[in-house]
């Protein structure tokens, strides 16, 4: 039986600031606390991969070297067998960016599968598109390389769950994944990773970001880095949705500004690059067409909804102090983790950069972007209309009864 070996070997070992590699800065790295990996990738003939999420610390050395082998057979593709450049997969299809990707892809002629975790509830909508769905873990290397057989294409949209360590998926699975995809010879890997990550590595998730820029980089692979400042998408849970059943709003009171975009308008963006060889190798920035802040968001919501917002307000202090505390505690580490990503967010920072550059080399317009009034506007719109609907019916059934 033909089967394609990972020729490959990761070692990672924390004494390397982002930033600089000489041993000056590794040290105060080190005294500072603050995240760093050491990373190296050697081609050998032994099948090894980097799969553990065991390691308590990132900072703490550690080579591991686990045998895996994907067999051609058994996903039924000879050695040898031409890859279509229109085949691509999708990582983190189920995700809000993801099935924004799979859809067009799948409009636009692509032959797409997902990758997705083994779930109670299957991923039948994107079967119903078109796409194949295959079942993989991150977390779980060993899963990964028969999901990359007849791929051309990796479009990387995965990110962990809330309730796992950050460093399992965004940092152990996704080195797994490029050391993978590198192996087994893919020819373009999309990833998509945080504006301004490389400003904040006192916050855990965007130092991650950040490394995992420099480690596709070291890779070798022909890839597109693109950041993200944030999804219109999210801002209907966070905001809307409660201001329409009266529950609390949380805010804070700092004047933050991020450029929301509309996933949609992200996907397609990201189709065009993929076909533009210009692009390759290249790290852009998406953003939507003006930077907002939370309270200019909730008034927005609040005026379109017709209805006051009952907002509460916390305090960035009271963030800091709480992020403080459970770093006392070796089962809320993940949880302080997540909070400096949100102190981040709720401070005095412009998350937004000018997009004429990228509209440019895209060749798109900036008209052509969904603005946050248009897509908040068609959300309210369309639901008001289906709770006066409902109420109607409510009130026809009064009448009969």
């Amino acid at each position: 039986m033909a089967s394609l070996r990972l020729p490959a070997q990761i070692v990672t070992r924390g004494n390397l600031n982002h930033h600089n590699s000489s041993p000056s800065s590794s040290a105060t790295a080190a005294s500072s606390g603050r995240l760093s990996w050491r990373r190296s990738l050697t081609l050998e003939n032994s099948i090894p991969l980097f799969p553990s999420s065991s390691s308590s610390s990132l900072n703490r050395e550690r080579s591991i070297v686990v045998p895996v082998t994907c067999s051609a057979a058994a996903v039924n593709l000879a050695p040898g067998t031409p890859v279509r450049p229109t085949s691509i997969l999708v990582v983190g299809a189920t995700g809000t960016l993801g099935r924004q990707i799979v859809r067009r892809a799948l409009d636009e002629g692509y032959d797409v599968r997902c990758l997705v975790r083994p779930r109670p509830a299957p991923a039948d909508f994107l079967r119903d598109w078109g796409a194949t769905v295959v079942n993989a873990d991150l977390s779980k290397p060993e899963t990964i390389p028969a999901t990359l057989v007849g791929i051309h294409t990796v479009i990387d949209c995965a990110t962990g769950r809330p309730e796992e360590p950050i460093k399992t998926v965004d940092w152990e699975g996704k080195v797994a994944l490029i050391q993978c995809a590198k192996a087994m010879g893919i020819q373009k890997y999309v990833f998509y990773s945080i504006h301004n990550c490389d400003k904040h590595p006192e916050v855990p998730l965007m130092e991650i970001k950040y490394c995992t820029e420099k480690f596709l980089q070291e890779s070798g692979l022909n890839h597109i880095t693109i950041r993200l400042c944030g999804f219109m998408q999210g801002l209907i849970g966070q905001y809307a949705v409660p201001i329409l059943e009266e529950k609390s709003v949380w805010g804070t009171d700092a004047p933050t500004r991020i450029a929301y975009m509309d996933t949609q308008d992200i996907a397609r963006l990201t189709l065009i690059a993929l076909r533009n060889d210009k692009i390759n190798g290249k790290l852009l920035t998406f953003a939507g067409p003006r930077a907002w802040t939370t309270q200019e968001v909730i008034t927005l919501c609040e005026r379109l909804a017709g209805q006051d917002a009952n907002v509460t307000t916390v305090p960035v202090s009271v963030l800091r102090v709480t992020r403080q505390l459970t770093r006392f505690f070796q089962w809320t580490n993940d949880v302080a983790d997540r909070l400096a990503f949100s102190e981040v967010l709720s401070s005095d920072t412009v998350f937004s950069v000018p997009m004429t550059e990228t509209n440019s080399l895209l060749g798109v317009d900036q008209k052509d972007m969904v603005t946050l009034e248009k897509y908040l506007q068609d959300y309210f719109s369309n639901i008001l209309k289906k709770l006066k609907g409902l109420k109607a019916q409510s009130k026809q059934s009064d009448i009969y009864f």
